[in-house]
């Protein structure tokens, strides 16, 4: 008797189950799991109960900037149309875009950073890291990746690299070449850094162009 019993509730629990598919509602549909798709948020123009002047949507931190950087004076463009500009974010272009008001690249290191003993063996030791394996120990574009393969690794000591302006080098640093041979670094290199990797580069620029006067004169005189 309970064996029959407990069939026929099966079957009528299935023919419920079966007759209830297709059928419209009005109710939305069963959500066992509510994980974040129904949680408590705030919506645009919304009024808040939390914050004293009411309002949802709340203004910046002050001191907020931008955390990404703007391509467009570094020739890299997606299209004709530069892949981002956040300008209106960035509170001092010459230090964490290294351009000018007019947007263009600096030519020199930006006020703030002091190129000092320090600094320039941080960039010595950073350049060490991220750029010797394509451009060598000296900038010659002689790193391992060129022993490797048939990467073309341009030499800094080219006189178009030499003329190039300081945030311009940081620029390249941070989003990478026009070409795209070269990828952006911003992610893995703090803004401090890339700029210390910049006064190392122009370091080594130097010492294979400098001349007798940019020397101390015991040095000079060991150099003749």
């Amino acid at each position: 008797m309970r064996h029959i019993t407990r069939v026929t509730l099966g079957l009528l629990c299935l023919s419920a189950l079966l007759g209830c598919r297709g059928e419209p509602s009005r109710k939305p549909p069963v959500h066992p799991n509510q994980n974040m798709d129904l949680q408590d948020k705030y919506k645009p123009q919304r009024e808040s109960k939390l914050f004293e002047d009411k309002r949802a949507m709340r203004p910046p931190v002050e001191g907020a900037v931008g955390k990404d950087f703007l391509k467009v004076a570094y020739g890299v463009t997606k299209g004709a149309v530069a892949s981002h500009d956040d300008r209106y974010l960035q509170e001092d272009d010459a230090y964490w875009r290294g351009l000018d008001a007019a947007g263009q690249p600096i030519t020199a290191l930006p006020a703030q950073v002091k190129a000092d003993e320090a600094f320039m063996a941080r960039g010595q030791q950073r350049y060490g890291i991220y750029c010797t394996p394509c451009h060598g120990q000296t900038g010659y574009g002689d790193g391992v990746v060129k022993t490797v393969g048939k990467l073309n690794v341009p030499s800094y000591h080219q006189d178009y690299m030499r003329e190039y302006a300081a945030g311009h080098i940081y620029g390249v640093i941070s989003n990478g070449s026009a070409s795209q041979l070269m990828k952006g670094y911003k992610h893995q290199i703090s803004v401090e850094d890339r700029w210390a990797i910049v006064a190392y580069v122009r370091a080594l620029q130097r010492s294979q162009y400098g001349e007798p006067g940019d020397r101390a004169e015991s040095t000079a005189q060991e150099a003749r």
